[in-house]
């Protein structure tokens, strides 16, 4: 290699390099563009986190209560992990569902004909949910089981799999939540 082409090959590394940084640190992100886009104006809380269409296991339409922190699990009955993980769920919806600020959706698109017996069978006291049609981007996703702790617009917690919903980190959080409201 020339003394030349080496100036140009270092000259192009350089460039790349400066392009790179760039992107990386000063250009917005789309998440940051979509939220600016989708914020309400009056309290820039992007509603469209919320699940709209709800029915009760009776087929009663139920609006989401964006006002409290929200804790969503979406499952199945067949699924073995989303299985694994009522009963955590369970334990943190006893401690919390007097609590006139924490609201649970465990919500499913299976049928109520397909949720009863189960819940029945399982012995479950939540608040069981059918939810139709296109989940908002955030809590959009093909694998369940899926849950979201959110908050005023803002997901604060997520998981995908099956987790350990009543362990001492999630209490610590939603305790936090609970002292500044």
């Amino acid at each position: 290699m020339t003394s030349g082409s080496k100036k140009i090959f270092l000259f192009l590394l350089i460039f790349l390099a400066v392009g790179a940084i760039y992107y990386a640190f000063f250009k917005p992100t789309d998440n940051e563009q979509v939220s600016a886009e989708n914020a309400t104006p009056d309290a820039g809380i992007p509603s469209s986190i919320y699940l709209s269409s709800m029915t009760d296991l009776e087929g009663k339409p139920v609006a989401m209560d964006e006002n409290k922190l929200v804790f969503i699990n979406v499952w199945a009955t067949w699924c073995g992990p989303c299985n694994m993980e009522m009963p955590g769920i369970q334990k943190l919806y006893d401690k919390y569902k007097a609590h006139e600020k924490v609201a649970f959706y465990i919500i499913s698109d299976e049928s109520a004909e397909t949720v009863n017996p189960f819940i029945e069978r399982k012995g479950y006291n939540l608040p069981f949910y059918q939810f139709a049609g296109p989940y908002p981007p955030a809590l959009d996703g093909n694998a369940i089981p899926r849950t979201y702790i959110i908050y005023k617009g803002k997901i604060l917690a997520q998981e995908i799999g099956a987790s350990q919903w009543d362990r001492p980190e999630i209490v610590d959080l939603i305790e936090k939540q609970l002292a500044e409201i």
